[in-house]
């Protein structure tokens, strides 16, 4: 879903309803007495205050959710430092594997943070990985605590990977969306009804559309937060991918 493509319709269902309102202001006159008038303006309300508050709801939820994938990006990229302390705390047999983990590590960033906008995740690199350290044999009891806190470590960043991967998906739905456009359509039709056609007014209607249209911009791109304009800062995995494996 384009933020940009969904933000330009929303500008011009609004504008064009309230053109289209507008124009049948001096054509409906004989339908707008006192008590049709209340009677939309109730109406105007009700779909105004619906919107208000969805719009409200959204937005919240959509920060919330961009600033969780934040946060779970810097947890995983520290804990990906972590992890490959405790390997080379190990010993030299754990080679291998570091330079799995710098490998995974390296095509995750590539997919994620690709031209072409985030590619699913695989998690055979992973598999392969976690798989390696389950191969380890601790002969001490130093090794042994070693290998019990790694094992856990890595077990948590595949974890978190996987969730961050179901919470990209789950962007704006696409009923939701075209509902909350022909509100905003609704609305500024009704807007249009009870004005006449100047200069003011319509600069007024035209901000107020680019208002909603913003809106919707900011859910969209917060609810995708590895794709789009404000996609989320590569920055954590690459200084991750700078400090292991050395």
């Amino acid at each position: 879903m384009n933020s940009l493509s969904v933000a330009a319709v929303v500008l011009g269902s609004a504008s064009g309803t309230a053109l289209v309102g507008l124009l049948l202001h001096a054509r409906l006159q004989s339908h707008l007495d006192p008590d049709s008038k209340e009677v939309i303006k109730l109406v105007m309300g009700l779909i105004g205050t619906m919107s208000a508050l969805i719009l409200g709801l959204l937005i919240g939820s959509a920060n919330n959710s961009y600033n969780t994938q934040r946060n779970e990006l810097q947890s995983v990229s520290a804990n990906i430092v972590l992890l490959d302390r405790l390997l080379a705390s190990y010993g030299t047999e754990t080679k291998g594997a570091r330079d799995e983990l710098r490998s995974a590590v390296k095509g995750a960033h590539d997919r994620i943070w690709s031209r072409g906008g985030p590619r699913p995740a695989n998690v055979d690199s992973a598999i392969k990985f976690i798989e390696q350290l389950q191969g380890l044999t601790p002969k001490t009891e130093t090794g042994k605590i070693l290998h019990r806190r790694t094992m856990e470590v890595a077990a948590g960043i595949l974890q978190t990977r996987l969730l961050m991967a179901e919470q990209a998906e789950d962007a704006l739905p696409k009923p939701f969306l075209a509902v909350l456009i022909f509100w905003i359509g609704a609305l500024f039709l009704g807007f249009g009804l009870f004005t006449r056609w100047n200069g003011t007014v319509i600069a007024a209607l035209l901000l107020g559309a680019i208002s909603f249209s913003g809106a919707i911009f900011l859910i969209i791109e917060l609810s995708m937060p590895f794709e789009g304009i404000m996609r989320l800062s590569d920055a954590p995995l690459r200084h991750a991918l700078a400090q292991i494996g050395g």
